[in-house]
């Protein structure tokens, strides 16, 4: 048993059973969208309050759109200077390293800057900051914010391996 089931096991057995319930349904949508360790997942968002399931999504969605999608062969094939280096004699799967590299690359950059929450470029503390908060299925804020996107990026790599075969 790893450490995070035992912890699971036990955070489940102080519980009454509604609570339990709802414990096993949130851990069953974290597994179902594919996330490792959805028990670790579960357990912070019921035992800490943070917004696992929003922070998951997010992420889980940006991987799919913003760094996978060039994997896609159609992805660079909609870029004009694809076809003068692919002339050129490039390897068509480098050209596609690049293109996820520099998706990678800007959206870990974006989610710093989200997760920052002001611009830190400038010394006036009487400009605005920003935050992303969760909502719940009707739109309306849970008032939690979804924070720290940084530190599960690249946990919540798809492939399963933090991100390592973006820089092959």
């Amino acid at each position: 048993m790893t450490n995070w089931d035992r912890m699971w096991t036990e955070h489940l057995a102080g519980l009454d059973e509604e609570q339990r319930r709802a414990a096993h349904a949130l851990h069953d949508r974290f597994a179902d969208l594919g996330a490792d360790e959805p028990q670790a997942w579960a357990l912070s968002e019921l035992t800490e309050g943070i917004p696992q399931l929003a922070r998951y999504l997010v992420l889980r969605r940006i991987w799919a759109e913003a760094v996978n999608q060039w994997e896609r062969p159609a992805a660079i094939d909609a870029i004009p200077a694809t076809h003068r280096l692919l002339a050129a004699g490039a390897d068509r799967a480098d050209i596609a390293r690049v293109a996820r590299a520099a998706a990678f690359e800007t959206v870990a950059a974006v989610i710093g800057i989200l997760d920052e929450g002001y611009d830190s470029d400038l010394d006036d503390d009487t400009l605005p900051g920003w935050r992303l908060h969760e909502t719940d299925a009707d739109g309306e804020s849970t008032g939690r914010p979804v924070a720290a996107l940084h530190e599960s990026l690249l946990e919540t790599d798809p492939a399963g391996n933090e991100g390592e075969d973006i820089w092959d």
